[in-house]
Parts: structure tokens; sequence; C-alpha cells
């Protein structure tokens, strides 16, 4: 080498050098140059790049040389960085001893040192760790600064205590450190995290009153909590707010936007972003359009995401393996196994080399699509291929086997598994497990998972939760209950899950006593209700006519800080109304609104519209179906039955008749019980041209016996399928023999015939 050979260039050929070893190969070479000796720049450039690139044991060797040939009161900044290198690795302890080694090569640990190190414990979750950290430092005299209160804010707000950390940001002048934005963004951050929107967004103002602009990056990161929460709007307002004050968003802020929209599935919102960033001079990049290709393939819009991988294309990006394996994914997802293929035959064309990601995608789309002979060829043309096989991929065809019911084939795909090198996992016997409960082989189901333990495969939370289930689903509630104490033996605690499938179970068995206790079992174990498992136990109640109980325990649900639901309300309004107690129903369906500020829904309307018509009562029952439409709850196919049936009780046949008429106008159609009890009461009536009506009116929309579909001659259809719907209604016990006799001759006679059709309805 030349002999002019400086620091400077040694330390811009390691930064550039991509590969680190090959930078150390250069390190190490240019030791041996006459009249060259390393430098602090050049010995910091080569720490940093193989702690970066996480080569600790080069780095460690190459900082032991530093020691000895740097002085050690320049060595600070390079401990930083190792500390910070080993923490972006996850190696908290190493990171730590460094820490506390630096007094040892006589390198007194400044305020930068201590905040490094803070840093990597709030990060890692290690926040008494850190706290210890902190109190060590004041006692040696050091001050603190903005950066430490940050992260001691930082601390508070991941435990959930922003309030702790405004407290902290309110008291930091006092301490003789000004704000600045990064500590306002992470309290602001720890307040939309923790949903008290108001609050951050009245200290987010005050931030931009007092003269403080976030930087960019700082304010990316608060719009990423925002939009990872589903926030987007807010993130537009704080937006919008920055704007204002001469702040712009760069190509990373509307990646986040662009992700936050397709989380919520607002694919179109997140098109018009990308359709704006061109005229706002930002220029898309892969990460931006493989976000949006995501989000739009998790909306089944596969055939959009096709287009903007063209359009990507065509701006002169080069397409990476997330971009083709998620519309590969998206594709097989929505049973397009064709499209899929011939995108990967094109993307193999451009350099694309398919991995277990694109395997799996297929081979599960196959087994989705039934075509499992297809999955299994694929299968073995990916072995033969030479990719390894993996668990994953033997789980993908062993779970698509099983859901397509072939039990026997992927637990001959599982015994074959130590062929090729691989071996099942508890995640294989779970998937099987899960195929024979699903099939009630409930008693294979227990042999495999006793198999799996044998071999070495303790069960967990997943196995016994799909037994468990497996059993109540066959009422074999003893059963169920002795699995719960083998979780115990079997060292795994049962979760809410558990609990919710037994207490279901037996609350379909109608066995109320049974639920307390275990309800109560449960709380002793110390396992958290959810809403639920409250809902199970409610319906237990009201089953069991304990109405009053209920109403108790959603007293205490409230008080629990649960939110209640309107499975909740509408459980209990039912037993109300089941005990003959419209007044009590009624008395609740009201204080839903009223004191619990809860919307009614039409399965709420529809208990109490059922409630009033089951007594007679269709005035109420009348009132409420309008309400429910003015509140924008429309009726269902139910809601029409329940009145229909009230009217037909109260012999008010013409708003039966007109009921009638609007369901099948609004697109429901009616059961031959709603159209037989209708025509029965036409017909006592002697309102036979009407009656006829509603046949001729079935015939029209195809409500007719499969033997009128058999008849190809058009005039012969006319007469004989009225004929024929009369018939299948008495045989079917839905017509009185009176109303029968009427229509027969009703529908015969041409007179009948010629009457015009219900209104709007010919």
């Amino acid at each position: 080498m030349s002999p002019t050979l400086l620091p400077k260039h040694v330390a811009a050929v390691i930064k550039y050098q991509k590969h680190p070893l090959k930078a150390l190969e250069v390190f190490n070479s240019v030791k041996n140059e006459d009249g060259f000796a390393h430098t602090f720049i050049t010995y910091k450039c080569m720490i940093d790049k193989l702690g970066f690139y996480g080569e600790f044991e080069a780095m460690e060797r190459v900082l032991m040389d530093m020691r000895m040939n740097i002085d050690s009161s320049l060595m600070e900044k390079v401990y930083i960085g190792v500390i910070r290198s080993y923490g972006k690795k996850g190696k908290v302890q190493e990171a730590v001893d460094l820490f506390e080694r630096m007094d040892f090569y006589n390198c007194e640990p400044s305020v930068l040192s201590y905040n490094a190190i803070m840093n990597i414990l709030v990060g890692h979750g290690y926040f008494n760790q850190a706290h210890k950290v902190y109190l060590r430092m004041k006692d040696k005299g050091i001050t603190p600064d903005v950066c430490t209160f940050t992260i001691r804010m930082k601390s508070f707000c991941t435990t959930k205590r922003p309030h702790a950390a405004l407290r902290l940001l309110n008291n930091m002048p006092c301490q003789g450190c000004e704000h600045n934005a990064i500590a306002y963004c992470t309290v602001i951050s720890g307040f939309y995290e923790e949903n008290h929107q108001l609050e951050a967004y009245e200290l987010f103002n005050r931030m931009l009153m007092s003269g403080i602009l976030p930087p960019i990056s700082a304010f990316n990161k608060l719009i990423h909590t925002l939009c990872k929460k589903g926030c987007t709007q807010e993130g537009e307002k704080l937006l919008n707010k920055i704007l204002k004050k001469g702040v712009y968003p760069n190509l990373f802020t509307c990646n986040v936007f662009i992700q936050g929209f397709s989380r919520k599935g607002a694919v179109n919102w997140a098109i018009s972003l990308l359709d704006g960033m061109t005229k706002e001079g930002l220029t898309p990049d892969v990460v931006t359009y493989n976000t949006l290709i995501c989000g739009l393939c998790k909306s089944s819009k596969v055939v959009e995401a096709e287009n903007y991988l063209h359009k990507m294309v065509n701006e002169g990006l080069e397409p990476d393996s997330f971009t083709y394996n998620t519309i590969i994914h998206g594709h097989c997802k929505m049973g397009m196994i064709e499209n899929a293929e011939k995108i990967l035959d094109d993307a193999i064309f451009k350099g694309f080399i398919p991995d277990e990601f694109t395997y799996c995608s297929l081979i599960s789309g196959l087994c989705q699509d039934g075509d499992t002979d297809r999955a299994m060829a694929l299968f073995d043309d990916t072995l033969r291929k030479g990719l390894k096989p993996s668990i994953v991929l033997y789980n993908t065809l062993i779970r698509g086997l099983s859901q397509q019911g072939l039990i026997l084939e992927a637990l001959q795909l599982m015994n074959k598994m130590p062929e090729d090198g691989s071996a099942p996992d508890i995640w294989t016997y779970n998937i099987l497990i899960n195929g024979l409960c699903k099939m009630g082989c409930l008693s294979d189901a227990v042999n495999l998972m006793n198999d799996a333990i044998a071999k070495g495969y303790p069960p967990d939370i997943f196995t016994f939760n799909t037994l468990i289930d497996g059993c109540c689903k066959q009422f074999k509630m003893e059963k169920a209950i002795d699995i719960i104490d083998n979780m115990w033996t079997n060292g795994v605690t049962p979760d809410v899950i558990t609990y919710n499938s037994v207490l279901n179970g037996l609350c379909k068995a109608s066995k109320t006593e049974d639920v307390t206790e275990l309800f109560n079992n449960m709380l002793q174990k110390g396992c958290i209700p959810n809403i639920i498992t409250y809902n199970i136990v409610i319906e237990s109640l009201c089953k069991a006519r304990k109405v009053n109980k209920a109403l108790e325990l959603l007293e205490e649900i409230g008080n629990m800080g649960l939110t209640l639901d309107s499975v909740s309300f509408g459980t209990i309004i039912s037993g109300f109304c089941n005990n003959g107690d419209l007044d009590g129903a009624f008395h609740l369906f009201s204080r839903m609104e009223e004191q619990y500020k809860m919307s009614h829904t039409r399965a709420t309307y529809n208990i109490m519209i059922k409630g009033f018509s089951s007594q007679l009562d269709m005035l109420m029952a009348e009132k409420l179906f309008l309400e429910m439409s003015d509140k924008g709850c429309a009726p269902d196919s139910y809601t029409y039955r329940v009145m229909i049936d009230g009217f037909c009780k109260t012999d008010n046949i013409d708003s039966a008749y007109n009921f009638l008429l609007e369901k099948i106008e609004t697109g429901f159609i009616p059961s031959l019980a709603t159209f037989g009890r209708v025509i029965n009461c036409l017909c006592l009536q002697h309102r036979v041209h009407q009656a006829v009506g509603i046949i001729h009116l079935m015939v029209q929309n195809g409500i007719v016996p499969e033997v009128v579909g058999r008849i190809f001659e058009a005039d012969k259809k006319v007469v004989a399928a009225p004929k024929i719907v009369v018939e299948d209604l008495l045989k079917k016990s839905h017509l009185t023999y009176f109303a029968y006799e009427l229509l027969y001759d009703g529908v015969r006679d041409k007179k009948q015939k010629r009457r015009k059709l219900p209104t709007g309805l010919t």
C-alpha cells in the first residue's frame, strides 16, 4: 500500500464495507504497513461495524487492542457504542457487565454512560434495575440531563403510569432541565397508549404553544403508536397541527399512515395517500408498496394488490420476497390457486427463489380448495428441489389434511417425519388432536395426547382446551372436568378459555348448580373471568329462572371494570320475558340506554318485541318495531315473523297480511309456517282471493316444492304449481283442512286467477 495511507482512508473503507469480517481483514492488514498506526477513529469505526452486525467476539478483541493503544480518557464514547450494540441485540447482561467494568478500565462513567445503560434496561423491561442505576448516579453526584429524565418518563409510560411521567415532565425546569420535543412526545405517546386521548391531545397542543416543534423522527414514533392502536384519525389531527407550524412529513410518515389505514381495512384511504405522495414530492419505496399490497391482500383485494405490484415494477422498484409471498398468500387464501402459480412462475423468471413461506401458502391454498392430492405432490416436489423439510412445512400440510377430514393421511405424514430428518412438535399433535375432536373421535384424541407425552412432548394449554371443547360439544361434562384436574397434574394452568368452555357446556346441559360451583372454583384458583364468562353464568341463572340473581351479577360486572355488552342485557331481558315479567324486562331495556349508555341492537329489540307479542300486546310490539327502524336497527326475518305471528293471534289479519307483503318486498323469504298462518287467518274470514294471491306470490318467488322444477312446459307449470304448493302446505301441517278446501277450489277458479296480485309484487 501507499506510504501516504491515512487513518481517515482506512476508516472510510471500513465504514463502507458491507461485510464486517472483510472489514476486519482490511483493519488487520493495514497494521503491517510501515508508518501506519491505528487511531481512535479507525478503532471506533471497526468496533461500531462489528457491534452493528453482532460479531461480538471479534469486537471484544479489537476493543482489548484499543485499550492498550488509546488513552483511557477517550474511551467513554466507544464504551457507550458497545453498550448500545449489545442492547440492540438483546445482550443486556453483556451491556451491564461492560458498564460495571468501566471504572476498572480507568474510564469514569458520565451521565452519557448512565443514560445508555438505563435506556437499555428500560427497553428490555428491567425497570427496577434502571431505577437503581439512576439512584447510584445521583449518589455519585452526577447531574441528570434531559435525556435521563426522558428515559425515566419512558419507564413510567411503559409501566402504564403516564401521569407519573407527566409530573416528572412538569418538574424538569425545577431540576435545571429545559423541556424538549423528545420528552414531550414520550409522555404524549404514553397517554395515547393508555387511551387517554384528551390528555394526550392537550399536552401536544401545550408543546406547540411553548414553541417546541417535534423533529419529524420523534413525530413519526408518536404517529406509529397511534396507527398501531388503530387511531389514524387522531394521527391526522396531529399531522395537520404540525403542518401549520412548518414541519413536513417524510416518506416514513406516509408509510406509517399507509400501514395504519391498511390495518383498519381502510385501504381506499391508503391508496389515496399513496397517490398524494408524489404530488408532495415524495417517492414511494418498496416498503410503501409492500405495506399497501399487504393491506389489500388482507382486505381480499388481491387483484388490486397485483396491479400495484406491476406499478412498482414500472416505477423501477424491485419487488422482494415479502412482496411476492404476500400476493401469492393473498391469492391462495381466496382460492385463486392458478393465479398464485402464474405470479410465482413470473417471479421465478425474474430471479425470485421460493422459500418455505411460499410453499406453505400454496399447500394451504390447495388443501383449502379440496385438492389435497396436488398439495401432497407439491410437498414432495418441494423436498426434491432441496428445500429442507421444516416443522412449519409439515404442520401446514398436516393441518390441511386434517381440515379436509383426512386424519389417517395426516397421521401417516407425521409418522414419516423422522425419515426426512424432522420431528413433530406439540403443535403437530395439537393439529391432529383438534381434527380428531372435530370428527367426534374423543378417545383417539386422548390416546394421541398420551402418545405425545410418552414421546417427550408435554401438552400445552391449547391441547387441553381442544380436548375440553370436544368433550363439551358431546356433553361429556364429567370427562371435561377430569381433564381440568389432569391439567394441574401436567403443570398446565387452566385459563379463562378452559373455564368458559366447561361453563358453557354445563349451561347448555342446564346444570346451574354445577355452573355456580365451577365459577366459584375458577375465582378461587385466581383465574380472572371475562365478559364471556359472566354472560354464560347469567344465561345459566336465567335458565333456572333466577333472573334477580342474574341482575345482581350485572351490577357486579360493572363494578369490576369489565365492559358490559348487549349479550349481557339481552340474556337478562329474555329471562324476564320468559318469566312473564314484561315490566321488569322493559325496565332493564330502558335502563340499557339511559343508565348504561348502551345502544340497543337488533337482538335486544327482537327479544322485547317477542315478549310483547307473546303477551298479545301488539301496540307495544309495533311501537318498538317502528322505533328500531328509526334508530338504524333494520328488522330481520325473525322480527317480521314474530310480528306476523302476534297479529295472527290477535286476529289483526290486515296487519299480518301487510307485514307479510312488506317482508317479501324487503327481500326476506318467509317460512312456510308463516305463509300458512296468514293464509289460514284469511280463509277463516273468507278472504279467499287474498289467500290465493299469496299462493301465486309464492310461486312467483320460487317458494315451491322441488317437483315443480321438473315441469318443463310453461303452460302446465302455471296451472300445476299453485295446486302443488297448496297440497305441500297441507301435507306439512301448515294449512288447516278448511283452508285447503277453499284454496283448492280457489286456485282452479279462473276468476280468482284473474284477480290482481298484491300491489308491487306482480
